[in-house]
């Protein structure tokens, strides 16, 4: 029975990263027959972390939507506001006689003429 020392860890060590390095770590460990399941493994892995980060960035697109919609939101309210207030007549015909015009609110109703 072979006694193992340090330097035969430190050696295998040093074969195992130099056999990473040049790719044959995994036909010293006789597993070629299962190239094709490791590679696609990867591939699920690789398809996997993508379209988490496509997710993530869908994600944050959405929560600066929902602030820049916040804002409309708020800009539309005031602009209804100011709509409303300058729909009315009585501040109509106020603006109007602080520009000087003379036009008033009618007070008949209009005539119709027949043909």
């Amino acid at each position: 029975m072979k006694t193992w020392k340090i330097a035969d860890i430190g050696l295998f060590f040093k074969n195992s990263f130099l056999a990473i390095l040049k790719g044959e770590f995994l036909l010293r460990l006789n597993i070629g027959r299962y190239f094709i399941h490791i590679a696609y493994t990867f591939l699920l892995f690789g398809l996997i972390i993508w379209m988490s980060l496509m997710i993530e960035t869908t994600m944050s697109k959405v929560e600066k939507n929902k602030a820049v919609l916040k804002e409309l939101e708020i800009v539309h309210s005031q602009k209804v506001f100011e709509v409303v207030g300058v729909s009315r007549r009585g501040s109509v015909e106020q603006a109007l006689g602080e520009m000087g015009s003379k036009v008033k609110e009618a007070e008949k109703p209009a005539i119709t003429v027949k043909r």
